[in-house]
């Protein structure tokens, strides 16, 4: 499955950093229901691993997170994920992911990383952290890389959703927003009007 695929009417990656197993079900079942997203389960702990498993049990594509290593890509598979996430540009992790089938998600920050991970076969790139790059650095890439589709990550929340995607983020990857408590539903409401 490609990305293309998993986030087609979906521009919701909600991230469930660290979150017990219970809660994490709790909210993925939200964002499954909701019908705006899918899930990413960060894998940097046994815990978190077990968290992915339990995730990917209930028949709704997962994806494993914070992924800097192919050994994390092959845990990641083992587990049940259908694709990758990283915090930033690593070859290595990029071949692996894609010789287990899964399609990744490389983290990207500077117009020769998005150029390298473009060169490597990622269309959809994590503009990672969106917070600080700001959604002007989204309308600034998409020129000199139409054919990139990024997924804007790190301090996106309800309040400023609109202006990533407004940008050109076809997705948004969130996750203090998506695991505080009352968070998820505001986001999925500015989600919905968009």
């Amino acid at each position: 499955m490609s990305f293309d695929d998993l986030l087609r009417g979906r521009p919701l990656v909600a991230i469930l950093r660290g979150v017990p197993v219970a809660r994490a079900l709790e909210i993925a079942r939200a964002v499954w229901d909701s019908g705006l997203g899918v899930v990413e389960v960060p894998i940097q702990t046994p815990e978190a691993v077990e968290c992915l498993r339990a995730l990917a049990a209930e028949g709704h594509p997962v994806g494993a997170g914070t992924v800097r290593s192919a050994a994390q890509v092959e845990t990641a598979a083992e587990a049940g994920a259908v694709f990758t996430v990283a915090p930033g540009l690593d070859l290595d992790v990029v071949r692996a992911s894609h010789a287990a089938g899964l399609p990744h998600l490389p983290g990207v920050a500077t117009p020769s990383e998005v150029h390298h991970a473009l060169q490597a076969g990622c269309e959809w790139l994590k503009a990672f952290p969106a917070g600080a790059l700001g959604p002007s650095w989204l309308r600034e890439l998409r020129g000199p890389f139409p054919e990139a589709k990024f997924v804007a990550t790190g301090g996106i929340g309800a309040h400023n959703a609109p202006e990533y995607l407004a940008a050109g983020a076809r997705a948004l990857g969130v996750g203090g927003a998506v695991t505080a408590d009352g968070g998820l539903p505001p986001l999925l409401e500015v989600l919905r009007r968009t």
